[in-house]
């Protein structure tokens, strides 16, 4: 081999198909000369001579693609160039270029044509010599981690040597490195590629020791779950671990890390993990629990809070006792998937899932039930909270903040409080005054849905998962609160347990609806579903979970379009924010805009949307302009005139009784034409009537609306007929007007009065006359307040004694009842006489007959001539009172009535002179009249209002 560098430079983007020939034979010797050296200033030596001999017959190797290598492997050790070099599983060499992060994969014979610029390559077996037989591939180990032999690597700057070694020997041999790299002594160790070991056993001597692993004994976990497979820090091997899961459910029950069961009913805010030792800033989960029942008794959990560094994500029931929950970070709403500074929220079936990928943690919650899960190699025996510790021990599970152990984690639960505004009456740190029961206080069937979890139907997971304190769990919900249904969050929490272990149950439909679980139009219910939902995005990806979760997801044929859009699509094209699933090349319009979907990185490209626009012009009165959606085209309006009759100036006329508006658009226009067009019909006052209705004039009258139009009015014609009235009355009754009556009515106006002899005087008011047989009966006719009063008066004579008349001279009164005549001689002293007599003023009169007084007798009157006057003489005396009282008397009156009544009583009478003149022919008239007034007044005096 000639010491000159290869055709094609070896890079971490080029490999060089390299092609030799090893030896058939066991025996190979190879002779190197010494160049001499120059070093680069990055380290890699510059040989400028190389000779080499060798003979032996070599097969045909091939080198392989470049693999990735970890950054910590680019340090040289022991005086190596800055080239490492590991042995692979070809037997070859990985060649780590400086300044890339990959390895190349050489086999040995072809890093002969490299390494012998810089080394000399031999191998031996088991021995320090130059010759040797070819390493073998054969190794054993008893322990899973020491190989059986190993290559040792003696590098210089002047030649190199392979050796197979048996375990536990050792070979150095040759010069101290004289390039500028650094040299290591000692037994200083540190990792190739493929889980190759490299060790510096001492000056310019390197074992590289492939790393062979047994399989570890597998654990049995505390928490019923399976053991999970962890690859060892030095990524080579690996190991069993216990993940730490806790869960929580119901009103509600906890399942501790290490599968301690226990039920709690606080209603404050407390820790359910967080780091004994902080490793990690501002990190913790927390729940917020609250009374779910109407006694106060139980709680249901209502919050998740998981705190991570700077983030706050909550996760909170948006209704109680169902699995629709809303999340928030740092308070804000967020819409799902969220990524942000090392953390990941998504949806996962029912489960709101929280991920950090640098703890390898998950936290997920659906309303019901949470469970948090956490890597055991990273937080074993660092957990502290109503969760307990994670250390596959379930003895110190019910640890206090204070690091004690409680008699029972119902206790311990209630230290855990943490501070929430949002519910002052809780503390942190209070002691429970009375020990919290997590038994119902009286007995109770429990529901046959609990049956479910002993049954066939979870049967397939009972080997996998313990379901008693499931079971426990279900009965202790049914029985607290048998209206709520929580017994389903049980059965729920079990089947996703069993779920996460490989084992599905699909366990809803045998709950006879009670635990059903609807799914959004186009989804569909799966008890088996992936964790992460296949979408057009994550299609081309292997997906190598095998855990599987409860949940709605797309139709078979269909897949979700992305993980941020819930639509499930058949060919995965483009959706916009439309919701709508688009195919590559399909044009459409949205939120007027003109898009086509693309196949490509944009997806949907949009343009403005071209509208057809046809202006119009809006002429004459009423008419204006109008923008519509137009059916078949939403984003171009349509423009139109329409028509308001609000914007006419002709307004409608106000059309008399009988009348009504017509109105009428011509053809083209929009303001109406209006008119008074009679209706039809009669008016009457402020009525209108239709023909052959009756009409109302007045009571004398019978009228009907006719259908006869009058020419002039327009108006229908009204037709009356008098009612017919009687005519005839009785005598002393006239027919008189009545208001409000269409015919008078007889009313009495003058007395009639019934005589001695039975026949009939009819006498007007005010008239009084005799009876025609009897002069001293009087009849008279009174209108006393429009009521007429017919009276019959007796009248009563003074005595009367016919011998002391003069002969011939007895008359009658003018009254011709009462006689008189001329006194003879003897005359009657003037003196007082009494009657007795009604007395009536204004038509009242006394109950009884009132003793009346009055003067009466002669006195000396005469009538002589005078010779010395030459004229008549006169001597008039007249009977006089001389002394009266007046005296008080009650009248009843035609009303019924009462008053009081004054008249004057005489108490004595004498003859008085008084002055006698002779009366005129005036005087003598008005002597008459006074003569009958007084008679009148007399007879009205005589009149007995109640005499019949």
């Amino acid at each position: 081999l000639t010491g000159t560098p290869p055709p094609t430079p070896l890079t971490a983007s080029t490999t060089p198909e390299l092609s030799t020939t090893p030896p058939e034979t066991p025996t190979t010797t190879t002779t190197t000369s010494s160049p001499s050296t120059t070093t680069t200033g990055i380290g890699w030596p510059t040989p400028t001579s190389t000779t080499s001999s060798t003979s032996s017959p070599t097969p045909t190797y091939t080198t392989t693609l470049p693999t990735p290598c970890n950054s910590k492997f680019r340090s040289s050790k022991c005086s190596l160039p800055p080239m490492v070099l590991r042995v692979s599983e070809h037997l070859g060499f990985c060649l780590f270029l400086p300044g890339q992060n990959q390895c190349i994969l050489i086999p040995l014979a072809s890093l002969l044509y490299v390494c012998t610029q810089f080394f000399s390559l031999s191998y031996a077996p088991a021995s320090t010599t130059t010759s040797g037989t070819t390493p073998t591939e054969s190794f054993t180990t008893t322990s899973g981690t020491t190989p059986s032999s190993f290559i040792t690597i003696n590098a210089t700057t002047t030649s190199t040597t392979l050796e197979t070694l048996p375990p536990g020997s050792t070979t150095t041999s040759g010069p101290t490195a004289t390039s500028t790299a650094v040299t290591t002594t000692g037994s200083e160790s540190w990792w190739l590629c493929n889980c190759t070991k490299a060790i510096c056993i001492e000056d310019n001597i390197v074992q590289v020791i492939p790393v062979i692993c047994n399989p570890p004994p597998k654990p049995t976990c505390s928490n019923g779950l399976s053991p999970v497979p962890v690859i060892d820090a030095d990524g080579c091997c690996w190991h069993w671990e216990c993940d730490c899961y806790c869960t929580g459910w119901g009103d509600p029950h906890y399942m501790t890390f290490d599968g301690l069961y226990y039920s709690y009913q606080g209603n404050c805010t407390y820790v359910l993990v967080e780091e004994i030792n902080k490793t990690i800033d501002n990190f913790g989960v927390y729940i917020d629990n609250y009374y779910c029942d109407t006694r106060d008794v139980v709680s249901c959990p209502r919050t998740v809070f998981v705190r991570y560094e700077t983030q706050e994500v909550r996760l909170k029931t948006a209704q109680p006792n169902t699995l629709q929950v809303e999340v928030t970070v740092n308070n804000q709403l967020v819409a799902l998937p969220y990524k942000k500074f090392g953390l990941m929220i998504y949806e996962s079936g029912i489960n709101r899932v929280v991920e950090i990928p640098e703890l390898k943690m998950k936290v997920s919650y659906n309303g019901l039930s949470f469970s948090i899960e956490l890597p055991h190699s990273l937080f074993g025996n660092n957990t502290q909270g109503q969760c307990g510790t994670c250390n596959n021990n379930t003895a110190d599970d019910c640890m206090l903040p204070n690091g004690n152990i409680a008699a029972n984690c119902e206790t311990m639960a209630d230290h855990w409080q943490v501070v929430d505004p949002s519910k002052p009456q809780c503390s942190p740190g209070l002691v429970p005054t009375r020990p919290p029961s997590t038994t119902p206080t009286q007995p109770c069937k429990e529901s046959s849905i609990c049956q479910l979890l002993l049954g066939s139907v979870f049967k397939p997971c009972h080997a996998v998962v313990q379901p008693e304190r499931y079971y426990a769990a279900c009965v202790f919900d049914s029985c607290v609160l048998p209206n709520l249904d929580l017994e389903c969050s049980s059965l729920q929490i079990y089947a996703a347990t069993c779920a996460d272990q490989g084992v599905c149950i699909d366990w809803r439909k045998h709950t006879n609806g009670v635990c059903t679980h609807e799914c959004p139009s186009g989804k569909e219910y799966r008890a088996c579903g992936p964790i992460k939902e296949m979408t057009c995005k994550s299609r081309g990806q292997n997906d190598t979970s095998t855990k599987q979760v409860e949940g709605c997801f797309c139709p078979n044929g269909t897949m979700l379009y992305d993980s941020g859009i819930d639509v499930c699509v058949k060919t995965c094209g483009c959706v916009g924010v439309d919701m709508i699933p688009r195919e590559f090349g399909e044009k459409f319009t949205v939120d007027c805009q003109d898009c086509i979907c693309l196949e490509g990185e944009h997806g949907i490209v949009c343009g403005p949307h071209v509208c057809d626009q046809k202006k119009v012009t809006c002429d004459g009165e009423g008419f204006y302009e109008v923008t519509e959606v137009n059916p078949a085209d939403s984003c171009c309006p349509l423009f139109t005139c329409k028509c308001n009759t609000s914007l006419c100036t002709a307004k409608a006329p106000k059309c008399s009784l009988g009348f009504e508006v017509h109105s009428y658009i011509p053809s083209g226009q929009c303001c109406p034409v209006y008119q008074c067009v009679a209706k039809g019909v009669c008016v009457h006052g402020n009525a209108e009537f239709m023909p052959n209705s009756s009409v109302f004039v007045d009571k004398c009258q019978n009228c009907v609306c006719t259908n006869d139009v009058n020419v002039s009015t327009q108006l229908n014609i009204i037709s009356c007929e008098h009612v017919p009235c009687n005519t005839y009355c009785q005598p002393g009754y006239e027919i008189k007007p009545v208001k409000g009556e269409c015919c008078g009515k007889c009313v009495q106006t003058k007395c009639i009065i019934h005589t001695a002899d039975n026949s009939e005087l009819i006498l007007s008011p005010g008239d009084f006359k005799n009876d025609p047989h009897d002069n001293c009966t009087i009849y008279s006719c009174v209108d006393v307040h429009n009521q007429l009063i017919a009276s019959t008066s007796e009248i009563t004579c003074p005595a009367f004694n016919e011998d002391s008349c003069k002969p011939g001279t007895i008359s009658f009164l003018p009254n011709g009842c009462c006689k008189t005549c001329a006194p003879v001689d003897s005359s009657t002293p003037c003196s007082v006489r009494h009657r007795k007599d009604f007395i009536v003023y204004n038509g009242c009169r006394s109950v009884d007959r009132v003793d009346l007084t009055e003067c009466e007798g002669t006195c000396g009157t005469f009538s002589l001539y005078s010779a010395e006057a030459n004229s008549m003489d006169h001597s008039c005396s007249c009977c006089r009172e001389t002394g009266t009282t007046e005296k008080h008397v009650v009248l009843r009156c035609p009303g019924g009535h009462s008053m009081s009544h004054k008249y004057i009583y005489v108490e004595s009478c004498s003859c008085q002179d008084t002055a006698c003149s002779r009366p005129q022919s005036n005087e003598l008239q008005n002597n008459e009249e006074n003569d009958k007034a007084s008679t009148l007044n007399r007879i009205k005096r005589a009149i007995s209002l109640t005499s019949k």
